[in-house]
């Protein structure tokens, strides 16, 4: 037991210092995915219901695309992908120099790719759970198209889409996971890093089983008052 503590603790004897900052890693890692993710996946929900056809098509590639690919490949692809792009770009402009793209963001760059190709189907389904009369009415009090948006929609939309987006949230704390492929620091690297050099396998990933399930709990509390919050504001209305 005391060697487990040792083996836990902070400082040079313990593990602890490795794996609180493989958690401020994930954490980080997962807030910075969550902004990006939810723009793109409102402008690609805006662009399956815009009446140019070309948006729609190539709205529909994109949710098509990051969906169907493994999510493991998606980070692979923009982690390397972009590193040979850049360097070919380079080179036909003359220069020759290595690029290395910084592998957080890289992760969430990919994270948020295929966040965003599912919540644009969470935020569609939002949209056309909205009543028409309720544009129809803010057009008829003479609302510009984005006030109508912005004061009707929004309100509607973002009480809708909650439930969905807070399961999506919950699978984007998990795929962090993925990360530790490219050699960034999350919880996962740190605990598996651990368990090479110590030996002990079942101690440390059973420590990334509960920070995963302890995230998951906190998150979960959280929704959950975010949800509640949002019918006691549509109840006062």
């Amino acid at each position: 037991m005391e060697n487990y503590l040792t083996l836990l603790s902070f400082g040079d004897q313990g593990w602890g210092d490795e794996i609180a900052w493989g958690v401020m890693i994930t954490v980080s890692l997962a807030l910075a995915t969550l902004p990006i993710g939810l723009f793109i996946g409102f402008m690609i929900a805006l662009g399956k219901q815009s009446e140019e056809w070309t948006l729609r098509i190539a709205a529909e590639i994109y949710t098509t695309l990051f969906r169907g690919l493994p999510e493991l490949l998606t980070l692979f692809i923009v982690y390397y992908g972009l590193q040979i792009g850049i360097q070919q770009l380079l080179k036909l402009l003359g220069l020759d120099s290595a690029v290395e793209i910084n592998s957080f963001m890289a992760g969430a760059m990919s994270l948020a790719l295929v966040f965003s190709s599912y919540a644009s189907e969470v935020f569609l389904s939002a949209f056309r759970a909205i009543p028409k009369g309720q544009y129809e009415g803010g057009y008829a009090l003479g609302l510009r198209r984005g006030t109508v948006m912005r004061m009707v929609v929004l309100p509607q939309l973002i009480r809708i889409a909650l439930p969905g987006l807070g399961n999506l949230w919950m699978i984007l704390l998990k795929d962090t996971a993925l990360v530790s492929a490219i050699g960034l620091t999350d919880i996962l690297r740190q605990t598996g890093v651990a368990a090479r050099v110590t030996k002990e396998a079942f101690l440390f990933f059973g420590i990334a089983f509960l920070l995963y399930l302890a995230l998951a709990l906190i998150s979960s509390v959280a929704l959950n008052r975010i949800e509640a919050y949002g019918k006691r504001g549509e109840q006062s209305r």
